[in-house]
């Protein structure tokens, strides 16, 4: 978020990872690894951070990072951001955000109701003894407070002036009723749709409506809120175009996965330091390195990697996957006969970021066509190695790669190695070949092997316009379809217009 000169704005946003104190202390990154959020040209949230001084709440650089871009507002004064969500590991002090947004709410932007929810009610008790301590220990505030409603299930703080702030524990029910002009959903890793149902309407009558959401790295099937919200931040990255209504920040590490080489430096070791700083602002405020070692010693793998290093498990919305064939069509069509007869068709696809590459193979089968990912691994520089020794053993018909994508950085390289020439289809084959893919599945031509990589492409994958037809696009950042691509590729190139090698008598 940009944020133009004025009194809301006037602090510096902190530094990715400040300097070690004068103590000799580190500090955890301070901006989060992840962020998107709308254009904003000033920012309520130097009133807010100011609020939370008065009452004894001093906040981290990073908090109030949080604030100002979460508070963000156009030229005419409304949110920026009707979404603000943050995702940071457990114990780092998220509650401190929480409060100093609610207190601005309920003293300063008048926010006639403002519902905090939590998973547990325990929770949302929690919290509100907690503002209500800081309310009660600054007189200014409190003389402004006609009650403090300690009734179970009905805690709230409500003002002379009639803002109200209630918490409340989630169901399908309740909020059911209330009109909120701010929605504070703690805990937000358990969040699901019965709950946004209940809560999410109570906002639709208000001018101006704010939802925050605040918790730690996805658990499972319960973090299905959570999980969509994610989706939507890195998609909006990956365009470089933010989402018009979503603030997202995530504190978190990128750790080494299987495929990862043992030299690999695009990822972070889980066991060290920096991943720990990556993830945790709250170092050097309410968390050390020495603590964290401790955790480390001591909880599972997983465990650690999920409550320390924010490392999630995001539930897929069954509404956003196997968009284009269904699962039950593609599954069907898989068998473990099926193998190449005949000539062969290579091709080779790139991920964007060539995070990671594929190498595919057709060949006819039984009538129809047979698909196969001969290779999927992390980065690009085991293609052109790979791909001589495969062309040697089986002097395939041709080799493929889309100029236009990002595999066609190794074309002149590829083509040298083998000593062919590369086949290029242009846009509308490109097209051609998405279609005749299609058709395969929808005619139960095809048949492949089941493969996990070429199984997760298809379900990630969705279709982008190209001239009058269209050709494969992932749907989010995380998801990989350069198997998918290098499949389609290599089952076209069956039928283009190659002079035909010889074939090798070895497998691969």
């Amino acid at each position: 978020m940009t944020l133009l000169s004025s009194e809301k704005s006037a602090a510096t946003p902190p530094a990715t990872r400040p300097p070690e104190a004068d103590d000799g202390r580190v500090y955890g990154w301070q901006a989060p690894p992840i962020q998107t959020a709308p254009p904003a040209v000033t920012s309520a949230g130097q009133e807010a951070i100011d609020l939370a001084a008065r009452a004894g709440l001093t906040l981290d650089p990073w908090q109030q990072h949080i604030l100002r871009v979460g508070m963000g507002e156009k030229p005419d004064g409304s949110w920026a951001s009707f979404e603000v969500a943050f995702n940071v590991p457990r114990q780092n002090g998220k509650g401190g955000i929480i409060e100093a947004r609610e207190l601005w709410g309920l003293f300063i932007g008048g926010e006639e109701l403002i519902l905090h929810s939590a998973h547990e009610f325990k929770t949302a008790k929690n919290a509100f003894r907690r503002i209500e301590r800081l309310i009660r220990q600054t007189p200014d505030l409190h003389k402004r407070v006609k009650t403090y409603r300690q009734t179970v299930g009905e805690e709230g703080i409500e003002l002379y002036t009639g803002q109200l702030l209630r918490f409340i524990a989630r169901s399908k029910g309740s909020g059911r009723g209330f009109t909120g002009h701010c929605n504070m959903m703690d805990e937000d890793m358990i969040l699901g749709d019965n709950e946004m149902d209940a809560l999410l309407p109570t906002m639709a009558a208000v001018a101006d409506p704010q939802i925050w959401y605040a918790g730690s790295a996805g658990i499972g099937s319960p973090s299905v809120q959570l999980g969509r919200l994610r989706r939507r931040a890195l998609a909006a990255i990956e365009l470089g175009a933010p989402d018009p209504s979503l603030a997202y920040m995530e504190w978190s590490a990128d750790v080494h996965v299987d495929e990862c080489p043992a030299d690999c430096t695009a990822h972070d070791d889980p066991a060290s330091d920096e991943a720990v700083l990556k993830s945790n602002p709250g170092v050097g405020y309410r968390l050390t390195l020495e603590k964290v070692a401790r955790e480390r010693a001591t909880l599972s793998a997983a465990g650690y990697a999920r409550e320390r290093l924010g490392v999630g498990d995001y539930p897929s919305d069954v509404a956003d996957t196997w968009q284009v064939v269904g699962e039950e069509a593609w599954r069907a069509l898989g068998t473990a006969e099926s193998r190449p007869e005949g000539a062969l068709s290579f091709a080779v696809d790139v991920t964007p970021e060539r995070s990671h590459a594929a190498i595919c193979v057709a060949s006819p089968w039984r009538g129809g066509t047979h698909v196969e990912v001969i290779a999927h691994e992390p980065g690009t520089g085991w293609v052109l190695d790979r791909a001589e020794r495969l062309h040697a053993k089986w002097s395939p018909r041709c080799w493929v790669v889309d100029a236009g994508g990002p595999a066609g950085s190794l074309i002149a390289d590829l083509a040298e190695r083998l000593g062919v020439e590369v086949v290029q289809p242009k846009a509308r084959e490109v097209a051609a070949a998405c279609g005749q893919f299609f058709d395969a599945v929808a005619d139960q031509s095809l048949s492949h092997l089941d493969q996990a990589p070429l199984a997760a492409a298809l379900a990630g994958a969705q279709q982008r316009p190209l001239g009058d037809a269209w050709a494969w696009a992932r749907r989010i950042v995380s998801v990989d379809i350069s198997p998918l691509v290098g499949v389609t590729l290599a089952k076209w190139g069956l039928s283009a217009e190659v002079e035909q090698p010889k074939r090798g008598p070895n497998l691969w």
